[in-house]
This record gives C-alpha cells, sequence and structure tokens, in this order.
C-alpha cells in the first residue's frame, strides 16, 4: 500500500495523472485485506458503504472541477482499506496539505499588474501565514502534541482583553485573508492543475504510520 501511494504521488507530480491500473489494484488487494484482520460481513458492507459515499462526494467536487478523476478514483480506493474513523483522519489530513499547496501555487501563479505592488503583497503575506498554519496543523496531528501548550494557552488567556476586542481582532484577520484570497483569484494566470494525487498519498501514508504505530505499540 506505501509503495502504490508512493507512485501514486510521483505519477501526480510528474505527469498530473494517476494510472487507472494503480487505482485498480489498490481496490482490488482490499479484500485480502479484509481477510487477514479477520473483517465479518457487516465490516465489509460498512467498508463497501464508506467506498460509495466517497465516490459520491467525491464525483460531485469533480462536477465542480474541484477534484481531479484520478484523485476521485484513488480516495475511494483508498476508502476499502480505512476504518471511518481513520479515513476522516485521512481526508483532514489531505485537506489540509492540499489547501496549503493550493494557496502556494496559486501564489506563484498570479499575474503581476502595475500599480498593485501593495495588494501583491498582503497576497504574499496572506499565502505565506495560509501554508504557515497548515504546517503548524499538520506537524501537531504527526506528533499528536497540542497547536499551543496549555500552560501557555492559560498565560495568554489571562491577559486577554474585553470580549468585543476579540471579536474585532478575528472580524480583520478574515478580512484581511479573503482580500488576500480574492486578489489571488482576481490575477491568476491560468487555472491550475493542483496535484491533490500528492496529498492524497501523504495524508494515507501518515495514517498507515499511524496505525502501524497503534499496532507496535499494542504488541
Amino acid at each position: 500500500m506505501a509503495t502504490a501511494l508512493l507512485y501514486a504521488a510521483y505519477t501526480d507530480v510528474k505527469r498530473r495523472e494517476i494510472d487507472n491500473w494503480l487505482n485498480a489494484a489498490i481496490a482490488l488487494c482490499a479484500p485480502v485485506w479484509w481477510y487477514s484482520a479477520g473483517y465479518g460481513w457487516a465490516d465489509v458492507g460498512f467498508q463497501l458503504g464508506l467506498a460509495v459515499l466517497t465516490f459520491i462526494v467525491t464525483c460531485f467536487l469533480f462536477a465542480m472541477r474541484q477534484m481531479g478523476g484520478g484523485d476521485v478514483k484513488l480516495l475511494t480506493a483508498l476508502a476499502f482499506w480505512f476504518s471511518p474513523a481513520a479515513f476522516v483522519q485521512l481526508i483532514v489530513m489531505m485537506g489540509v496539505i492540499g489547501g496549503g499547496a493550493s494557496v502556494a501555487m496559486a501564489f506563484f501563479n498570479m499575474r503581476r499588474v502595475p500599480g498593485e505592488v501593495v495588494r501583491d503583497v498582503l497576497a504574499g503575506v496572506t499565502a505565506i501565514a495560509w501554508v504557515w498554519c497548515a504546517c503548524l496543523f499538520v506537524y501537531a496531528m504527526a506528533t499528536r502534541q497540542p497547536l499551543v501548550d496549555p500552560e501557555t494557552l492559560a498565560t495568554v488567556g489571562s491577559f486577554l482583553p474585553q470580549p468585543w476586542t476579540i471579536a474585532l481582532a478575528i472580524v480583520a484577520v478574515l478580512a484581511f485573508f479573503a482580500f488576500g484570497f480574492r486578489h489571488m483569484l482576481r490575477r491568476q494566470k491560468s487555472r491550475l492543475p493542483i496535484p491533490y494525487g500528492v496529498a492524497i498519498s501523504l495524508a494515507g501514508l501518515w495514517v498507515l504510520s499511524e496505525q502501524a504505530y497503534s499496532a507496535a505499540l499494542l504488541s
């Protein structure tokens, strides 16, 4: 499985495609995994239902041009392998990695227009902040550590200003991100083929490593 995911990431980066035979192989090998893991008919039915639901949702995203056909097939094939809880972890990690990569690629794909230096700088700060937050989130999930230490959070909480000032600060931050994203979208040179297969593969590898780690602790 890990080798298949690495190969899927490689082909997605190289030619923006994930081979159908690879997705089929991942899906067709799932029954072997079910048998070795001692799945009953109810467990198998649950995995099939999860795969069908995944296929329906990702087909909708494909119709909205938010996901490629290879990504749809790969994510559906992986749904045969993971429990619902593990699959939710995979989706969350995929979204964080894919979102960070998408914003970074969108910034470098911007068309520079004379007289918009300040807007370009604000868009750049927005992209850096978004990617930095994504990296922090991935690190926290991978290491199982909180984003903010509880003691630090308690210390900061004791110095928090009035609630209305906190709400105003949140609105200001959201407005800043909205402006930066809007400017990036308006100045795109061309439609970006986002390699979401890489994000799916990395998320799948992370979940597999989590499962292997848990199994090692139990043994």
